[in-house]
């Protein structure tokens, strides 16, 4: 299952290969070595938003046609309806509307009925506005004013046995239907409907976490989009030692993100450790050589995110690469990696994937810290959660299970001594984003595995 995988992502960087000029395109590696990371990462050609629009509706209507009845079906639902406001839209609402729709209008109503019989899901919409042809129109406000009791109507006819309604009191992406509409939901459906209805969370989770396989032959590109710009700032092209600011570099992020019309889901992060500083420096601390560089970085791009951490170097004048005690420590944080990773199995929860790995990581005389997280359509995404930064023992929020087909941000950080900075204690942190096949784990875009270097001097 992971030569399958790197063949998809094989695929996908043949076809940015093929979209680039050609001195970019023999600067791209043919086939990716091992999970390293390739340095320098070329940044793939972003289509025009057009085209951009057309593959995530293409997206959408696969992801309709087979993730929703599949989940309906494995939890025994015969009917999901999901209500949402504009400008107050439900996590799974906000996912299923057409690249032109963008938000609810007004209030849009979602239905999703399973008739049973081997029929296919029907997708009904109670709503003024089109769906982009996703959802069939199912009201006539001439006819019938009141949104509500069109949607009882519907399910009067329908009939069905079981009506799930996002509502949860464990996850936030299943708790999109407020107060005043599950109310009036509730005050709308016939007499003895309401004991039917059940909360739509493993619905919502379930939509929110699967990645489809045509997603899947673009999410490396995407991750290599964000790889570029990280190698791009860690560069003498952004970066001069003795002037630059952890700060300027924050907001050079920003702009470059925002000149290549992508968006990102929270503010970078530049952090700098030094010989012989307390902690982690930034915002207007000057960058010199001798430096380590940390960022935190992420964009959105096709409605999909990304979460990245890397480590760079400034080298100090005559010297060729990170002092080895750095070395030592990025090593270790890999080994941390990889502990993780062969810590995934389908149905474990992520606090017994913690405890696997940490003990794993232990075990090698490591100090590791990991704070994993599904990654998606939101940067912290749903699904299972594999530790905190500020909690590495099990908890309520770690007992959800881990499924296939799901992506993830391998985030931890390994601390250790740096015997050329006098035995100062750093913490070496990383964070890749990988699929997960239900058999194995893969980075989507390798891995880092060595210092982006910073010169002092072109």
């Amino acid at each position: 299952m992971t030569l399958i995988l790197r063949g998809t992502r094989a695929v996908a960087l043949s076809l940015a290969v093929a979209l680039l000029p050609p001195a970019a395109a023999e600067a791209l590696p043919s086939t990716p070595t091992a999970d390293a990371e390739q340095l320098p990462a070329v940044l793939p050609p972003i289509m025009p938003l057009r085209d951009q629009a057309r593959l995530r509706d293409t997206w959408l209507a696969q992801r309709l046609d087979t993730v929703v009845p599949a989940l309906m079906r494995e939890q025994g639902i015969d009917m999901w309806v999901l209500v949402a406001r504009e400008y107050l839209e439900d996590p799974v609402v906000a996912t299923m509307l057409d690249a032109e729709s963008m938000r609810a209008r007004r209030r849009t109503i979602l239905i999703f009925f399973d008739p049973g019989g081997g029929q296919g899901v029907q997708r009904l919409t109670v709503s003024r506005y089109g769906m982009g042809g996703l959802f069939q129109p199912a009201w006539r406000p001439e006819e019938e004013p009141d949104q509500f009791r069109r949607l009882a109507a519907i399910i009067t006819e329908k009939n069905p046995r079981r009506i799930a309604l996002n509502v949860s009191e464990n996850s936030a992406f299943a708790d999109g239907l407020t107060k005043s509409q599950h109310d009036s939901v509730l005050a709308a459906l016939p007499a003895g409907y309401a004991k039917r209805v059940v909360s739509g969370e493993e619905l919502a989770i379930g939509w929110l976490e699967a990645r489809s396989a045509a997603e899947m032959e673009t999410y490396p590109t995407i991750v290599r989009t964000a790889h570029a710009i990280i190698g791009e700032g860690f560069s003498r092209h952004v970066i001069t030692p003795g002037r630059t600011t952890a700060a300027d570099l924050v907001w050079w992020f920003r702009e470059r993100i925002a000149a290549l019309k992508l968006s990102t889901w929270f503010q970078p992060s530049v952090g700098i450790f030094r010989k012989g500083a307390a902690g982690e420096l930034s915002g207007d601390t000057v960058i010199q050589p001798g430096d380590m560089l940390w960022t935190d970085f992420g964009i959105m791009h096709l409605g999909l995110a990304t979460d990245t951490q890397h480590l760079a170097y400034v080298l100090k004048p005559g010297e060729r690469d990170a002092p080895p005690g750095l070395r030592a420590g990025l090593a270790n944080a890999n080994r941390v990696q990889d502990s993780l990773a062969t810590s995934f199995a389908v149905g474990l929860s992520g606090n017994q994937m913690l405890e696997r790995a940490r003990a794993k990581a232990t075990a090698l005389g490591l100090e590791p810290s990991i704070y994993s997280h599904p990654i998606g359509f939101h940067g912290h995404g749903a699904g299972a959660a594999i530790g905190f930064w500020d909690d590495q023992k099990p908890s309520p929020r770690g007992e959800r299970r881990l499924r296939a087909n799901t992506a993830w941000s391998i985030e931890l950080s390994q601390t250790q001594a740096v015997p050329e900075w006098g035995g100062q204690r750093i913490p070496f942190r990383l964070e890749e984003d990988a699929y997960f096949d239900g058999t194995s784990l893969t980075y989507l875009d390798g891995r880092q595995k060595a210092f982006h270097l910073i010169e002092t001097t072109r």
